[in-house]
């Protein structure tokens, strides 16, 4: 692990567990660690919108189409907080775009797949957005502030989504037989790219040992992925799903399941830009960013004269 500087003071609030404040002193490293993983978290939320927004007009009935339009406008709230969390590290969001539009700054490998069927929606929000839940809940104990308070209504939010991806899902396992096997499909295509969204083995991380250390991560992206196999694989088994996991059995000593190795090679492949839809979500955003521009001028104008 890298060598870091830090104060007595702040060392001690985080031996206390006290929260670490904006106008707190910091080790550099400290605020560079939380920009790059609050950004990157803000991006996964406004490029997470994506997929789903392209099911709008195609939703199977009127309350599904209310319920995915609420679900959006979530993801696009949880993106404000973040970037403002953000900006008290003393980054703009205008150069946070920079980062992510320029591939400086990442965003979860798993909005580079496509929403082909309704059963996509089911399985994003199950699924996808359930392992998120499992991250963000022990993000609550985050040690830097504004990150944690933030995390707090994020969290409460996203337990609507995930029940939202499982009604879904649950629907479409009590419908016709093609809905079945759409549901099925669904999960054999998202089943691992979810597993993905914990990241690598800690071991391969290069940034896990001063996120420890610092206590901006509880847990280990193992210890998580296993927490979310463990509860997702019995709320399956309810609807008649099955794991696309061969590999999976019930370890009875662990009390936990057996799982089998996931494809870093793709996870690697799809961070790195060559994804199934990485093109086109960059693009999108960027040509509705510069749409958008008039938008950003026009407010930051009325700002200026109210003040």
């Amino acid at each position: 692990m890298e060598s870091v500087i830090v104060s007595s003071d702040f060392q001690s609030k985080i031996d206390q567990d006290a929260n670490i404040e904006p106008k707190d002193s910091m080790p550099d490293a400290y605020r560079e660690h939380l920009i790059r993983q609050i950004s990157q978290h803000a991006h996964s939320e406004v490029i997470g919108m994506q997929p789903e927004g392209n099911w709008i007009t195609r939703a199977p009935s009127l309350r599904a189409k209310q319920i995915l339009l609420a679900k959006i406008q979530d993801e696009g709230g949880h993106g404000l907080y973040l970037y403002s969390a953000a900006e008290t590290l003393g980054i703009s969001r205008d150069e946070m775009i920079r980062q992510l539009h320029s591939g400086k700054a990442k965003y979860s490998n798993i909005f580079n797949y496509p929403a082909l069927t309704w059963a996509d929606i089911g399985a994003i929000g199950w699924l996808v957005d359930g392992a998120a839940i499992v991250n963000q809940v022990s993000l609550q104990r985050t040690s830097y502030g504004p990150y944690a308070r933030a995390m707090v209504r994020i969290c409460k939010e996203e337990s609507f989504h995930q029940r939202q991806g499982y009604e879904i899902m649950t629907k479409m396992m009590n419908g016709t037989e093609a809905q079945k096997q759409m549901a099925q499909d669904a999960m054999n295509r998202w089943w691992w790219p979810s597993l993905m969204m914990f990241g690598p083995h800690d071991s391969d991380s290069p940034h896990s040992g001063n996120a420890f250390t610092w206590k901006i991560k509880r847990k280990s992206n193992d210890e998580l992925r296993q927490k979310f196999i463990d509860k997702t694989v019995q709320q399956a088994e309810v609807i008649g799903l099955t794991i696309p996991d061969p590999e999976l059995r019930w370890n009875e000593t662990k009390q936990m399941y057996d799982h089998g190795e996931i494809n870093w090679e793709e996870f690697k492949r799809v961070i790195n830009g060559n994804g199934p839809c990485n093109r086109q979500r960059m693009e999108h955003h960027m040509h509705v960013h510069a749409e958008g521009a008039w938008v950003r001028e026009a407010a930051e104008a009325y700002a200026k004269q109210q003040h």
